[in-house]
């Protein structure tokens, strides 16, 4: 899988991280300083989120030190839905009901252990498929494209 990966700093959660997704055969496009650049939690956000929605990348990671942030950022791309989840049942829920497509971690709460669980989940769980899943993700997509009806 392609996975693109945004941080505003390198952690030893970011640097765990990336050595369990290459170890696991996935492709990785960095942002930020994880790429040797300076970019700030937004603009590397926003890049990684950008690859996403643009179909370059299936999947997105981005993290700061809250996570907030970074969550924030990405979900300011129209086609995203980036979810902050600080552990592995929150990252399953987001991509069954709610199809995310961008993970969001905070670097200061998530140990490289947890970060591993959080991502293997976020990256193994498939979209829902049941009619309350797609019901609930079509009336999201309404609403990004400015849908009055929606909501």
């Amino acid at each position: 899988m392609r996975i693109a990966i945004a941080s505003d700093e390198v952690t030893a959660l970011t640097d765990d991280l990336l050595a369990a997704l290459r170890d696991g055969g996935h492709e990785l496009s960095l942002h930020g300083p994880l790429a040797g650049g300076d970019q700030e939690w937004v603009a590397a956000s926003a890049a990684a989120a950008r690859e996403v929605a643009e179909g370059r990348a299936e999947r997105g990671i981005v993290c700061c030190w809250s996570g907030t942030g970074a969550s924030i950022a990405a979900n300011k791309v129209a086609g995203v839905r980036a979810a902050l989840c600080a552990d592995p049942q929150t990252a399953r829920m987001a991509r069954r009901y709610n199809h995310a497509n961008v993970l969001a971690l905070s670097l200061r709460l998530t140990s490289p252990p947890m970060g591993r669980e959080i991502v293997a989940a976020f990256l193994d769980e498939p979209d829902g498929t049941d009619d309350f899943d797609r019901r609930n993700v079509a009336e999201l997509e309404a609403m990004e494209a400015g849908d009055e009806r929606a909501s």
